[in-house]
């Protein structure tokens, strides 16, 4: 639901957030309470101190004031309890509570340094039991109150005052968007949302320096975040309800599909030839795309032996007799892509550890298993190269143009060529990697036409539908599970956004309920809620007109706001599709339950229509991590125990599982 309207301003809170948070506070004040009661009546009268009677009084005081603050909170919390996300009409007193409740910070601020003072002028002679309890009652009020103000500071909306101003002149006409008034209104909101997504990454990034490569993404991609989440009146707690729904929902479905019926297939299948061929390939240049990250990949898959071999090398300079260029900690790079590779020192040709905005890091080597002249492009490893993921694919073409002048014009594919004129151009990479290694086999092919290509976990959104077509000649992409990034795109993240409207609106349970539901079920599984979350009772005409009432979810007249009731609306034509690259091999669990403690997975050629929405999980960030499809793919290829089945996406498609490893620990 909309913002909470407090203090003359929205808030990045709703009047149904309050339960949890007030529950806590509310356990955490009773214990104090119930001390400080227990110290009050087993001292009463006896307080022999000095300062007694003030200690006795002080007492008094802070037992009638939480007993106070605890009652507002059980009101907050029975209060903030009622309705649904859609129907905040038995919350409309929630704005007074919060108002009676900020006002009962002004005695405990004062009362915690009337305590203060008194513990350090006139505690002498009293019992430690008794100068404990006022010490206890100062530091808590104190934490309290910091995490209070922490508090007001997440939640604070910048553009709340402007929200709600906009919101109080919609009466009088401002919905009209055609209006020059209310065209300029909502551009100077626009305005000053990019400037504050701007700030924020900018805070956010504040190690990056400030020149004028970073300050152009920095704006790119303000805008971009500012324009997603400027047409929508939804709070974060709403979002991960709606997320929380949307997952059970898509698992629901899930479990209804058919199992896969396992059909015998001649072991001479061109289409299985092709496929374990191919899956070979991968698993044996992903070794190289994860190499590509240098020592913290490797650290990280070593926890207990990594730093010990890579010390020794981490100090040696081979800058003389190997072409290594820019970047820190050349050596530990080096030496990590060495032990992960398997190469020797006199294979490698070139490698750059050089890492700014558009400047991505890369190596070229030869590899004399496959007869390959290979480049592997490091993927997404700091906060340099997220930023370069963010700016869309014009960061990433930006990227692949960078690498290309480099092998081209610096003559580093050329001297590779010489050493070993017969190998062929094989190009690697993972995540933001895997998106400019496929750009650059597009520019690479009418100078090289026997190269391959195989991307990792690469972005989604990265190529039109004829140059995706073209590039499936040379191109391979691995995906694993339900990876988000393969599927973000700006089109599906509009597609998920409407998705989450559906789910939050229609929903009868509080919002409490759903995110606690929701807890529990990512850590522990179980059988989804039977919430509701198709529209059944609501008609698609009612579409048009404002979800809650007065209130709206959405800015009227928004393009995601009138795509909720027909895929025909501007909303969808805004952004043209875009498609992964080339062929792709999409991997998934096959067998146990994403809890257990063995997987098993299952291969499969998948076209671009299967990545077209995204698909929510906890996994849905695991499965990008290089070293988790990296060990999929080795259970893959370590076992020739496959078996042929119908694909999930059409019966031209066939697939095939291994048998299961035991998950890297």
């Amino acid at each position: 639901m909309p913002g909470m309207v407090v203090f003359g301003r929205r808030w990045g809170i709703a009047s149904d957030d309050l339960v949890l948070p007030g529950a806590f506070e509310i356990f955490i004040r009773l214990l104090w309470w119930i001390g400080t009661l227990v110290l009050y009546a087993t001292h009463k009268g006896r307080f022999d101190c000095h300062s007694g009677a003030v200690l006795h009084g002080y007492l008094v005081v802070l037992l009638i004031l939480l007993a106070v603050i605890i009652l507002s909170l059980c009101a907050i919390v029975y209060i903030s309890a009622q309705g649904t996300i859609m129907n905040p009409g038995p919350r409309r007193s929630m704005p007074a509570l919060v108002y009676l409740r900020a006002l009962l910070y002004i005695p405990e601020f004062v009362w915690a340094c009337l305590g203060a003072i008194w513990v350090s002028d006139d505690s002498r002679g009293c019992a430690p039991a008794e100068v404990g309890v006022v010490i206890g009652a100062v530091v808590a009020s104190w934490i309290i109150l910091l995490f209070t103000v922490v508090g007001v500071l997440i939640v604070f909306d910048p553009l709340g005052s402007l929200q709600w101003r906009t919101r109080a002149d919609e009466p009088l006409g401002l919905r009209d968007l055609e209006s020059s008034q209310s065209s300029q209104l909502f551009d100077r909101a626009r305005s000053l949302a990019a400037r504050v997504w701007e700030c924020r990454l900018r805070l956010l990034c504040c190690c990056l320096p400030q020149d004028d490569s970073h300050r152009a993404a920095f704006s790119s991609i303000a805008q971009l975040f500012s324009g997603f989440f400027s047409d929508t009146d939804l709070v974060p707690s709403d979002i991960a309800a709606g997320l929380t729904l949307l997952h059970q929902e898509q698992d629901k479905m899930e479990q209804c599909r058919d199992p896969d019926n396992v059909l015998p297939h001649s072991p001479s299948s061109p289409i299985r030839e092709d496929l374990e061929l191919e899956l070979e390939k991968a698993a044996h240049c992903m070794q190289f795309a994860v190499a590509a990250y240098g020592w913290p990949i490797y650290i990280y898959s070593n926890p207990l032996t990594g730093l010990c071999k890579l010390s020794g090398d981490c100090c040696r300079n081979r800058n003389v007799e190997y072409d290594l260029v820019g970047g820190d900690n050349l050596g530990c790079h080096f030496s990590s892509i060495l032990h992960m590779t398997g190469l020797q020192y006199r294979d490698f040709i070139h490698i750059s550890i050089h890492n700014q905005i558009y400047e991505i890091p890369f190596f070229v080597a030869l590899d004399h298993k496959r007869e390959a002249v290979l480049v592997a492009v490091r993927g997404t490893l700091s906060l340099k190269v997220i930023m370069k993921s963010l700016s869309g694919s014009q960061g990433i073409s930006h990227a692949a143009n960078y690498i290309y002048k480099r092998l081209v014009n610096d003559g580093i594919l050329s001297q590779a060529f010489s050493i070993a004129p017969e190998y062929r151009l094989v190009i690697t990479g993972h995540s933001l990697g895997a998106g400019t290694a496929s750009l650059l086999a597009v520019l690479l092919r009418s100078v090289y036409p026997t190269l391959q290509c195989y991307a990792f976990s690469p972005p989604g959104g990265l190529m039109s539908k004829a140059l995706a077509d073209y590039s499936k000649q040379f191109v391979i992409s691995v995906v694993l599970g339900k990876d988000l990034v393969p599927r973000l795109s700006i089109p599906n993240m509009e597609d998920l956004k409407r998705r989450i409207l559906k789910m939050v609106s229609n929903c009868c349970k509080p919002k409490y309920k759903i995110l606690l539901h929701g807890c529990w079920y990512e850590v522990f599984g179980g059988t989804p809620d039977d919430f509701p979350t198709e529209m059944e009772s609501r008609r698609e005409e009612a579409l048009s007109q404002p979800l809650l009432g007065e209130e709206s979810l959405l800015v009227h007249g928004s393009t995601s706001y009138q795509s909720l009731s027909s895929d025909d609306s501007p909303g969808h034509a805004k952004h043209l599709p875009l498609y992964l690259p080339g062929r792709i091999m999409y991997i998934t669990e096959d067998g146990p339950s994403r809890r257990s403690e063995t997987l098993r997975y299952r291969a499969e050629w998948s076209s671009e229509v299967a990545f077209g929405s995204v698909l929510i999980s906890p996994r849905m960030l695991t499965d990008h991590m290089p070293d988790v499809v990296l060990h999929a793919l080795r259970s893959l290829t370590s076992n020739r125990a496959f078996s042929l089945c119908p694909s999930t996406l059409s019966n031209s498609h066939l697939n095939f599982r291994a048998t299961p490893l035991p998950v890297k620990q």
